[in-house]
């Protein structure tokens, strides 16, 4: 877990809500016009290349305001929970040197209960329980989602079913300690931050954010979405978190054949991308100390929001 931060330190800002909201454009004027820095909370974004269907703030915007934990690393890498905290304490320690302060923005809840909670003080990593996991899985896919389903419910419905890293994790947690990692990560739900923070997060209606999402996968996909998910597969290939991410799993799945056609593969990002957002959702209502602001509030009532909003630095 995190060292809890100094009494003088103030409660760091963060900008979340789930997938194609609206979060990014307003967190970015918010940053540009309070000189803040960004500190990317996506899992995704880390990776280099996966640009199109990653959604990442845009080079305008990224010239408009610096961003941190965009593009360190290559697809084929891993990269987990662990090494982001990491890379987001070394972010935040150079912002705070050079004077500066940061926004945390992005719509990833575990990068968020992570570092402000603090990570599980799990096993150490086990090739040989990882490599079995893994070989079971190559020959009978899903079965390690269904296993997880019957053995640790709580956390079959937070993990996508095809993040192979993520289900292999929380079943190793169980082979090796006897206990669910679900029950292992209980303090996510107890009161107290190890990190000060005020929370706002963007929020739209259910129509309006299927329609955005509608119009984004058809954007991604005229955008190159297909000929980027190939050529990564042809120099490095993806690793199995990389690889999960929603539109790349799908194109790789299309360029195998599994999809009779473009619609189908259009239909299957749209629903996995709903998906994903029940479950981001699920996590931020959990969460009281959040803020919710309407997608289309000012820049304004984002500032106000989270100079206003509760500390969720109770219990530290």
């Amino acid at each position: 877990m995190p060292d809890p931060a100094p009494a003088s330190d103030p409660p760091l800002w963060v900008v979340t809500g789930p997938t194609a909201a609206g979060k990014t454009a307003l967190a970015v004027a918010l940053a540009e016009r309070l000189g803040l820095e960004i500190v990317s909370m996506d899992s995704m974004a880390v990776y280099r290349r996966m640009d199109i269907g990653t959604a990442k703030p845009s080079a305008a915007e990224r010239v408009r305001v610096r961003h941190h934990l965009i593009d360190v690393v290559e697809p084929h890498e891993t990269f987990d929970t662990a090494r982001w905290c990491a890379a987001a304490a070394a972010a935040l320690d150079d912002i705070r040197q050079r004077g500066r302060s940061p926004l945390f923005v992005g719509g990833t809840p575990l990068y968020l209960m992570a570092f402000f909670k603090g990570l599980m003080a799990g096993p150490a990593a086990d090739p040989e329980v990882r490599a079995a996991l893994a070989a079971r899985e190559a020959a009978a896919p899903g079965s390690l989602y269904a296993e997880l389903q019957q053995r640790d419910p709580a956390a079959a419905a937070r993990i996508d079913r095809r993040d192979q890293r993520r289900l292999v994790r929380a079943l190793e947690v169980l082979q090796l300690t006897g206990r669910t990692i679900s029950e292992q990560q209980q303090h996510f739900a107890r009161a107290g931050w190890q990190r000060p923070c005020r929370i706002v997060a963007v929020r739209r209606e259910r129509d309006d954010l299927h329609e955005r999402v509608r119009r984004r996968v058809e954007a991604m996909l005229a955008s190159g979405l297909l000929a980027e998910t190939e050529a990564i597969e042809r120099s490095g290939g993806f690793s199995p978190t990389s690889g999960a991410a929603i539109g790349y799993a799908e194109c790789r799945l299309f360029l195998r054949g599994r999809f009779k056609d473009l619609a189908e593969l259009r239909n299957r990002i749209r629903r996995n991308t709903h998906q994903l957002i029940r479950r981001q959702t699920t996590w931020f209502r959990r969460l009281p100390e959040i803020v919710w602001l309407p997608a289309d509030a000012s820049v304004d009532a984002l500032a106000t929001s989270l100079q206003g909003a509760a500390s969720a630095d109770d219990g530290r």
